[in-house]
C-alpha cells in the first residue's frame, strides 16, 4: 500500500514565547522488508534559528529546533509518501515463554534492537501488581509467546472502552486500567506493563493508521490522530512481532511505524519548552490517504 502521510502541529501563545525549543519523532521509518518511506519533509515556521536532523539510538528519526526570537505562533508540519508492503504478525515459529527465559539469559547483544533494553519496568510502564496478576492468567509456560500476544491484546481490547476524553497523556497506566478506559497510549502502557511481568521482551510503537479503511471494512479506532501499539520478542525464530490492542489485531498494511521505544518517553511524537507568561493552545491534525483509493 502507498499512503500520502500529512501532519501538522500548531501552537499559539496568548504572550510571545522566549527560548522555544521543540524535539519532533515523527517521520515513518524504513524497515526492510516492510515499510519504505519515499519521501519525507518537516517544514517549520517561523524558521527555527537552529535545527538538527539526526536518528536516536533506537533509529528513530529525530528533528530538534530552537527558537531565539519570541514568537506568538509555532507551526510544524511533516509530509511524507511511504510503501508498506507487510505488516508485523508472526512469521518464524514463537518460543514458548520457559524456552524464552533460556533464550534471554543467553543474549550477549546490546544493539538499539536487543530484547534486553525492553524488559525492564520504565516511566510509563512501571511495575504494577494489579496488572501482572491480570495477566498471569494468560500466560502459560509452555504456550507460544505469540499467542500470549495474542490473547492479551484480545484481552485488553473486550475488558476496556475507547474514550478519548478519559485520560490525559500523563494519566497513569494502572488507572486507566482500574477504570477500564482509555486511548491507545493507555492500551498500550497496560499490554506492555502485562508482558513485561511475564517476562515477555516489549516496547512501544509509534506511528499512524490508514485514515480511510477498504471497503466494507469498520474505520479503526484511533486513526484522526498518531497512533500507538505494542512490539514483542517472540523468540530468535519469530523475531519482532507487533499488536494493536485498540484494535485486537496484528499490525498489518494499515499500521505505518514512525518510531520505536521502551514506552511513549522515548518516541513521543512533540516534546518540549517554552518560555511564556501565559498560556498556550495546541492543535493537531492527521491525514492517512491510500494513494490511488
Amino acid at each position: 500500500m502507498l499512503y500520502d502521510i500529512k501532519l501538522a502541529l500548531d501552537y499559539a501563545f496568548e504572550a510571545p514565547a522566549a527560548g522555544a525549543r521543540q524535539i519532533l519523532r515523527a517521520m515513518p521509518l524504513n524497515i526492510p522488508d516492510r515499510q519504505r518511506l519515499i519521501t519525507g519533509a518537516v517544514s517549520v515556521a517561523p524558521l527555527p534559528s537552529s535545527r538538527v536532523d539526526r536518528f536516536d539510538f533506537f533509529g528513530n528519526a529525530v528533528t530538534e529546533m530552537a527558537f531565539s526570537e519570541a514568537c506568538r505562533n509555532i507551526v510544524i508540519s511533516l509530509d511524507a509518501r511511504v510503501e508498506v508492503t507487510a505488516g508485523a504478525a508472526p512469521v518464524g515459529p514463537a518460543s514458548t515463554l520457559h524456552e524464552l527465559q533460556e533464550q534471554i539469559r543467553a543474549l550477549r547483544d546490546l544493539g538499539s534492537h536487543s530484547p534486553m533494553h525492553f524488559l525492564a519496568a520504565s516511566r510509563y510502564a512501571p511495575e504494577d501488581p494489579g496488572i501482572h496478576n491480570w495477566a498471569s492468567g494468560h500466560g502459560g509456560g509452555y504456550r507460544a509467546v505469540s499467542d500470549i500476544v495474542s490473547d492479551l491484546g484480545h484481552a485488553i481490547n473486550t475488558e476496556m472502552r475507547f474514550d478519548a476524553d478519559a485520560t490525559t497523556v500523563d494519566t497513569p497506566a494502572a488507572e486507566a486500567f482500574a477504570a477500564r478506559h482509555g486511548v491507545c497510549q493507555d492500551f498500550t502502557h497496560i499490554m506492555i506493563i502485562a508482558l513485561r511481568g511475564l517476562g515477555i521482551p516489549c516496547g512501544y510503537v509509534s506511528g499512524y493508521l490508514r485514515t480511510l479503511p477498504p471497503p466494507g471494512q469498520p474505520r479503526l479506532e484511533g486513526a484522526d490522530a498518531m497512533h500507538a501499539w505494542v512490539c514483542a520478542w517472540c523468540g530468535p525464530d519469530a523475531g519482532w512481532v507487533e499488536y494493536d490492542p485498540t484494535n485486537a489485531t496484528f499490525a498489518g498494511t494499515d499500521h505505518i511505524v514512525a518510531g520505536y521505544g521502551r514506552d511513549y518517553a522515548d518516541v513521543a511524537p512533540i516534546r518540549g519548552a517554552i518560555r511564556t507568561s501565559g498560556g498556550h493552545t495546541s492543535n493537531q491534525s492527521v491525514d492517512v490517504i491510500p494513494v490511488g483509493s
